[in-house]
């Protein structure tokens, strides 16, 4: 896809985000959206791409780190719950507690039993979330393994891009197959009404990109709140310069 085309309309979805900010501040609504699938599908450049023009006073971006001995003691779901929106809010999980379901059991991170009683326990909770009136939406962002295996020799060459790769990516790679199935029994057991799964095709990023951001927005009421005009009063006088009691704390520009 070219990229003045892409741009067009990433602007054009970003600015129908915008008007979902407000009406959620307006109706005092929660929005959850997770982000699942495969690595280096494109789950943080999405992300970025919904965030990039919003007020960041109305979202939060959750990647919920590995858990400690203390939170590995505790309710699978406690550490998650701290997270979850308030009145008027966005949030964006950058993986979620379906680690349980598909990255955990593929590694050998949980038991079995601890695998099948979240299966038991998430449409459970989810329900829960639903009922207390959280809007949820659920993406798997998929690729090939061919192309995924391009992406991930280009973040081993590229040293801005190598921290992306992790021990676990490296460790999944034989694990293509074996996720797959994962994720299909996953996606049967956790799929509801209330909590839906969507499935998005992002061996071309930008396709995808744009394809999750026209779903998310269909998703949702179409409850328009009108983007109030500002209109800037003239200043009175000339405009001013800054200028620093003591000179010594601007730092030199580049060369």
């Amino acid at each position: 896809m070219k990229r003045k085309a892409y741009e067009q309309q990433l602007e054009s979805l970003q600015i129908e985000l915008t008007g979902v900010q407000r009406w959620l501040r307006k109706s005092g609504r929660r929005l959850l959206v997770i982000f699942e699938g495969r690595d280096a599908a494109g789950k943080g450049g999405t992300i970025k791409a919904i965030t990039d023009r919003l007020d960041t006073r109305g979202y939060r971006v959750v990647a919920v780190p590995k858990p400690d001995d203390r939170e590995a003691s505790q309710w699978y779901f406690q550490r998650y719950v701290a997270h979850l929106p308030a009145a008027g809010e966005l949030v964006l999980f950058d993986r979620s507690w379906y680690n349980r379901a598909v990255v955990e059991p593929a590694m050998g991170f949980c038991s079995q039993a601890q695998y099948a009683q979240f299966l038991d326990d998430c449409p459970a909770f989810e329900r829960m979330l639903a009922d207390s009136g959280i809007l949820i939406l659920k993406y798997w962002l998929a690729v090939d393994q061919g192309e995924q295996e391009a992406r991930f020799a280009e973040r081993a060459a590229d040293p801005l891009k190598r921290w992306k790769l992790s021990p676990v990516d490296l460790a999944a790679r034989e694990k293509y197959a074996e996720i797959g199935h994962l994720r299909d029994v996953m996606m049967a057991r956790t799929h509801a009404a209330h909590a839906p799964w969507f499935v998005v095709d992002y061996n071309d990023q930008k396709q995808g990109r744009l394809a999750l951001m026209r779903h998310l927005l269909d998703q949702l009421p179409d409850v328009r709140v009108p983007d109030v005009k500002v209109k800037l009063p003239k200043l009175r006088g000339k405009p001013k310069k800054e200028k620093l009691a003591d000179a010594s704390f601007w730092i030199a520009p580049p060369r």
